[in-house]
């Protein structure tokens, strides 16, 4: 698998892996204001010419979100969302992000504990979050002290 930043060809891909992996999924004039946005980095992993996953983050200062991150259903489990979240974190990491922020639905263990074992840490609770029904943890890495950029 190959990382590259996301550009106007994978659009219609990841759209599609939104629509499979969130509730609220965003559309493609969505995801195209994150491509424009100069605060959002947004990857995708592709492998023979497929988008198999993809992520991103959008960053204020030295502080960033996590935005969506998703793989695709008929490659979950395989590892390939922990390539990405390495990714994301170096990435952030590497341009002066120090802090990374990410809401979750409690509801999720996998992703629960995907970030856990990346030392992100409960910050907090969205009440009804998701659709108005489902609470988000708030989960919080740091990564020390970076050099700010902005």
């Amino acid at each position: 698998m190959k990382f590259e930043r996301l550009d106007t060809r994978y659009i219609p891909e990841v759209a599609a892996i939104e629509r499979e992996a969130m509730a609220e999924p965003w559309s493609e004039n969505m995801l195209l204001s994150e491509l424009e946005n100069p605060s959002s980095t947004m990857i995708v992993g592709v492998e023979g010419g497929k988008v198999i996953c993809y992520g991103g983050y959008r960053r204020t200062l030295n502080e960033a979100d996590i935005l969506n991150v998703a793989v695709i259903k008929e490659m979950r489990g395989r590892g390939i969302g922990k390539q990405l979240m390495a990714r994301l974190i170096s990435e952030a990491k590497s341009c002066g992000v120090n802090t990374l922020t990410l809401e979750v639905s409690e509801q999720n263990t996998a992703a629960i504990a995907l970030y856990m074992g990346f030392g992100f840490e409960k910050a907090g609770v969205r009440k009804r979050y998701y659709m108005n029904s489902f609470d988000a943890l708030i989960m919080r890495l740091k990564l020390g002290e970076g050099v700010d950029k902005t």
